[in-house]
C-alpha cells in the first residue's frame, strides 16, 4: 500500500489529525492528542508503528513473524502495546484492519466522558 493511501485512510478516522512532533518523520496520526499510528515512509525501510492491546500485538507478531515486531522505538515497558509493521508485501486489508484496531484502542483508552464528547462532536458535525 502506498504511503499516500495509508495517510488518507488514517485521516478518514473520525477526529483524527496529522502531526509532526519529531520533525519530518515519523508522520503521526492522533486522536485527542494520543498517537494511534506513526508512518516511516523511507523507501528502504518502509514501516508503520500502530497502537494495540497486548493480546492483539502478540497475535499479529505470531501470525506475521517476519513482518510484525514489537514497537522498535519504544521502551521495553511500552513495547507490548505497539507493533511495527514492515510494509513491503504486507496484505493491504490486514493493514487497514490493524489501523482500525489502533484507532479503536486509543479511543477506548479515554474515559467514557471523553468518548461521549468525541462522539457528540461527531453528531454536531453531521448537522
Amino acid at each position: 500500500m502506498l504511503v499516500e493511501d495509508i495517510k488518507k485512510y488514517c485521516m478518514s478516522k473520525h477526529k483524527a489529525y496529522e502531526e509532526y512532533p519529531f520533525g519530518d518523520v515519523p508522520i503521526c496520526y492522533k486522536l485527542n492528542r494520543k498517537v494511534f499510528a506513526q508512518i516511516y515512509p523511507y523507501p528502504d525501510d518502509y514501516k508503520i508503528t500502530l497502537k494495540c492491546t497486548a493480546d492483539a500485538g502478540q497475535f499479529y507478531r505470531m501470525v506475521y513473524p517476519e513482518k510484525v515486531v514489537r514497537g522498535y522505538h519504544c521502551p521495553p515497558v511500552q513495547q507490548p502495546y505497539w507493533n511495527t509493521i514492515y510494509l513491503d508485501d504486507f496484505p493491504d486489508e490486514e493493514l487497514l484492519n490493524m489501523i482500525d484496531q489502533a484507532y479503536e484502542t486509543v479511543f477506548n483508552s479515554f474515559s467514557k466522558k471523553v468518548q461521549r464528547q468525541i462522539l457528540e462532536e461527531s453528531n454536531e458535525d453531521d448537522d
